[in-house]
């Protein structure tokens, strides 16, 4: 793997096309685009009506966290010891929340101890007792209950492995309590949901939990689930979601409820483009010297394999770069692995006049693209640039 980059390194471009005509990349060059991060942060810390987390699994890279810290974000939805030590070596202030239901043994005492991490998650009483003999101070905690939230409306389920039904949530609730820390619950809708009211659906669930337990909660965290605007996936606008919250919050009775979200798709999908370059043609084939093992990992999923409309670009005479031209026809596009299996499994719709050495730019590829990467094969796409406009 390459050293890590700095954001204040890179070199910066008005547009895609005067990055490849001034860097002709020959590896995938990963394109930040600073406003975008801006936007999409803003829509959630004016909108939400309540504590904003970036879900750091959708993309850890030191740059993405810059920009987002940069917007405004400062707190942070941590899954691992390493996620919360790549927060906390870039910006010491964060406020790291340890929110998988199933840690490796001895994390809680170290985020706790060393980080003040003090929010945690657990849907098993064998993970509550471990949480609570790590940490070995329930008082200043905040424990959250998660509930299974499986309602349909969203491309990948994220119920199936986590959560608990209400009557087991409730008794959960109640042991949190006679511990002594705070009971607080949470859940997480699926990831791409496009339906506001499942999130709604999820707050009645909770409502439910908490008449099962008769214990009153100190927070409730909406878990994450907010969409990116990908090809054919137009999502609602995101104030129908926070409305959704709202509405459904007030339905509560709690005003004072403590509420939180955690999205990650939707801070940072748009605000990262790759160019990658046609390493060979060959009929209806193309060579591209990215693919399955680095950026383009979530494609394996079904509801993926669309999010990434690309466009072609060549080199003229004078080394401007220009949109190709021609008809499009679809290409089985290839990655730069040996495995036959490095491959796009959909058709990607291209001008009939692409050939070897051209590039080809693909947009919204800052969510699950950097954070699903790896080294196989010896390919490790790690350039970068940042584009202004």
């Amino acid at each position: 793997m390459n050293a890590p980059v700095r954001f204040d390194t890179l070199p910066r471009f008005a547009t895609a096309e005067k990055a490849i005509e001034s860097l002709k990349p020959s590896e995938p060059l990963y394109l930040v685009r600073p406003k975008k991060f801006v936007a999409a942060a803003r829509q959630f810390l004016d909108g939400f009506p309540g504590d904003v987390l970036y879900a750091v699994k959708a993309n850890p890279h030191p740059i993405v966290i810059e920009q987002l810290w940069s917007a405004g974000i400062r707190h942070f939805d941590t899954a691992s010891q390493g996620e919360i030590e790549i927060i906390k070596s870039l910006f010491p202030a964060a406020i790291c929340h340890f929110m998988a239901p199933v840690r490796l043994p001895g994390q809680a005492k170290i985020a706790f101890e060393k980080h003040g991490v003090t929010d945690f998650v657990v849907d098993s009483d064998s993970e509550l007792d471990k949480l609570l003999a790590e940490t070995g101070n329930s008082k200043k905690l905040r424990i959250f209950v998660r509930l299974v939230a499986q309602l349909g409306g969203a491309l990948l389920e994220m119920s199936s492995k986590y959560g608990c039904k209400p009557e087991d949530a409730a008794k959960l609730l109640k042991r949190v309590k006679a511990a002594g820390a705070q009971p607080c619950l949470t859940f997480h809708v699926g990831s791409q949901c496009l339906s506001p009211f499942s999130y709604a659906q999820a707050i009645e669930i909770a409502q439910r939990t908490i008449n099962l337990a008769g214990v009153e909660i100190a927070a409730l965290d909406m878990g994450g689930g907010f969409p990116a605007a990908y090809a054919g996936q137009e999502p609602p606008p995101f104030h129908w979601y926070f409305d959704m919250i709202k509405e459904a919050l007030s339905n509560l009775g709690r005003p004072n409820l403590n509420v939180m979200c955690e999205p990650g798709r939707a801070l940072v999908a748009e605000g990262i483009s790759l160019v990658t370059q046609v390493v060979m043609r060959r009929g209806d084939r193309l060579y591209l010297n990215d693919g399955i093992y680095g950026s383009f990992d979530e494609q394996r999923f079904a509801s993926f394999d669309e999010n990434y409309p690309p466009t072609g670009f060549a080199l003229d005479a004078k080394g401007n770069a220009k949109p190709l031209s021609g008809d499009p026809r679809p290409f089985r596009a290839f990655g730069p692995t040996c495995d036959s299996a490095d491959v796009l499994p959909r058709p990607q719709m291209l001008p009939d006049t692409i050939a070897t050495g051209d590039f080809v730019l693909f947009g919204s590829m800052g969510a699950y693209t950097v954070s699903s990467r790896s080294p196989f094969n010896g390919y490790y796409p790690d350039s970068w640039a940042i584009i202004d406009n």
